[in-house]
């Protein structure tokens, strides 16, 4: 089958495993698995990845092994209120679980119910993903998993110091930093465990995987087979939502805010390059028909409202993408390339957040 083999960028196809990574996931999650005992780890040789995805493309930093000690750190520090000002919000805040690690709201809430100005990403699939942000300023998922504790609208801490602090004051986590770094706490450790946990949250084996990968021709319907020939061509999503996690992992305008008085200046914010004002990055699509609203503003609340905006070609600017066209689509080909998007939930990131916290 391999309908997007032309767009794979050299993926090599893997099957799922009952080994490796995905016994990590089994461990922490609960997921049904053979095997009982710990196995590899991503980057070691007999790993592969879940259906659908490509082991040949992790990013794991070499000062960042994966370990499931330090990933059950990971999942406390992420879902652990006390890690802001005043006990009110953790990471899983904005990245709950139940809507596929996203918030369901056009802008996230934090501290005091203050209200940012972009939409929260979903963190799944960032084992495959290099920089980070819609606007792509951390360079890693580490600092981004402590960028928002500084942030006066998110954990509102006024420094990392003020988080190490706090978090000092907790004797099992002091004892957890020492049984998994064999140190004290630090922001780096801090953002290695977290960013280890979120690496863990994959999605694959998508009814679209089991269509493309292992031919299972019942596996999506056929108005989601015609909306991926949609997809693949006259759609022309693959110009940017391309490879096997659906993004090309670059910046682009769309025209998201030109039709505002409150330009979002986007990636041109990092770089300061003129060729990147209101440009964003290209989100991953798996999963997408359980992370609405969408677009970095929240702005649309459907999918079939997000390809209404690509088939009249975006938002006219001076910097706008010049594949962003005009599709003309007809109505049929529109509920067809949306059937087609709903088929890319795939599993490998449920689970339950965690009920109990060091004392």
């Amino acid at each position: 089958m391999k309908q997007l083999a032309t767009l794979r960028t050299n993926a090599v196809h893997k099957k799922r495993s009952i080994s490796g990574f995905w016994i990590i996931i089994s461990l922490l999650f609960g997921f049904s698995s053979p095997l009982m005992s710990w196995a590899a780890l991503p980057g070691e040789e007999d790993w592969e990845a879940p259906l659908g995805l490509d082991g040949d493309f992790i990013v794991i930093p070499k000062d960042n092994p994966l370990t499931k000690e330090k990933v059950e750190l990971g999942k406390l520090l992420f879902f652990d209120k006390r890690l802001s000002k005043n006990n009110t919000i953790a990471c899983g805040n904005c990245h709950l679980p139940s809507v596929a690690f996203t918030d369901g709201q056009p802008v996230s809430t934090g501290i005091h119910r203050l209200q940012g100005r972009r939409s929260a990403p979903t963190s799944i699939n960032r084992l495959f993903s290099t920089a980070q942000f819609w606007d792509g300023r951390a360079a890693t998922l580490e600092a981004q998993s402590t960028g928002p504790f500084v942030s006066p609208v998110e954990h509102g801490f006024t420094n990392h110091d003020e988080l190490v602090a706090k978090l000092n004051t907790i004797n099992g986590y002091q004892a957890l930093f020492q049984q998994v770094f064999h140190g004290p706490i630090t922001k780096d450790r801090v953002g290695h465990a977290i960013a280890s946990f979120q690496r863990t949250l994959l999605s694959g084996n998508s009814p679209y995987d089991r269509f493309d990968y292992e031919g299972e021709e019942g596996a999506i319907s056929p108005a989601a087979q015609r909306g991926l020939k949609l997809f693949l061509k006259k759609a022309r999503c693959t110009r940017c939502h391309s490879g096997f996690n659906f993004t090309d992992e670059k910046f682009h305008n769309l025209g998201i805010d030109w039709d505002t008085d409150h330009i979002d200046l986007g990636r041109f914010t990092v770089t300061k390059n003129p060729e990147d004002i209101g440009a964003f990055k290209t989100p991953t699509l798996r999963e997408i028909s359980g992370t609405a609203p969408y677009m970095h503003d929240g702005r649309f609340a459907t999918l079939r409202q997000v390809v209404e905006f690509y088939n009249k070609g975006g938002i006219k600017n001076p910097h706008q993408d010049n594949t962003i066209i005009p599709l003309e689509l007809t109505g049929p080909e529109k509920e067809d390339l949306v059937e087609f998007l709903q088929t890319l939930r795939g599993e490998g990131w449920q689970m339950e957040p965690p009920t109990k916290f060091p004392n």
